[in-house]
């Protein structure tokens, strides 16, 4: 099947938009999916594989969303003696919001508004992490983000997202008809199916971004993932 995208119709979470409580739920649902379907599993598999209790890592989330994903790496962190700082960075001015005020107890965690596709740090960080986000940009800008992945990062990288299937489609038609039924969870989570990239052009906007010795891997519920290690 093809990739359906539209850059005129951006996913509802990702209009402008003041805190509501359609947001707030949307953000919780996302939770809940990523909790269930692989994204925090995902996550703690690759920190288990590259962190070491005892030492102090700077970490970087692109798009980070309700920012479950650096909450999920700070509690095992903690669990495991891993000292982290995490930089959690969004475009978006009121998801930042309500992210912030679901962290009051994650100390680790800043939260920064800014564009992933261009985002700058003056010094690089040891693991940046890009989850659920390049179905929402156009091929080329998708590229732009893996670069910014690439030179922000001095050690790790990991990109997760959805692969594009007909069997993801129906799954996430079943489980937004059946469960998760709020307006802006159905409609974004039907879209972000239809703009998931294949493996192979997921494959081909790394090496295009300038990945070198990279691994690329499918899990369960329709995810797929690329990931590097420097040095």
């Amino acid at each position: 099947m093809q990739r359906r995208f539209d850059p005129a119709q951006p996913e509802l979470m990702d209009r402008p938009q003041p805190v509501s409580a359609e947001l707030e739920r949307d953000l919780e649902n996302l939770v809940s999916l990523n909790a269930k379907f692989g994204s925090h599993r995902l996550l703690r598999k690759f920190a288990t594989r590259w962190l070491q209790p005892g030492k102090k890592y700077r970490v970087l989330d692109l798009a980070t969303g309700a920012g479950d994903l650096p909450r999920e790496l700070v509690r095992w962190a903690r669990k495991f003696g891993v000292a982290l700082t995490v930089n959690a960075v969004d475009f978006q001015q009121s998801t930042l919001a309500i992210a912030r005020s679901k962290s009051q107890e994650f100390p680790e965690i800043t939260w920064t508004e800014g564009d992933i596709r261009s985002f700058e740090s003056a010094e690089p960080y040891d693991l940046v992490i890009c989850s659920l986000a390049l179905h929402h940009f156009s091929e080329a800008d998708a590229i732009a983000v893996l670069a910014r992945c690439a030179a922000l990062s001095r050690r790790w990288a990991l990109v997760s997202d959805l692969e594009r299937s007909a069997f993801a489609s129906v799954g996430i038609w079943m489980l937004t008809q059946f469960f998760y039924r709020e307006p802006m969870t159905r409609y974004d989570a039907r879209v972000s199916a239809q703009r998931a990239f294949s493996c192979r052009e997921l494959k081909h906007m790394a090496k295009a971004a300038g990945w070198q010795k990279f691994n690329h891997g499918r899990f369960l519920f329709a995810r797929q993932a690329l990931w590097f290690e420097k040095g």
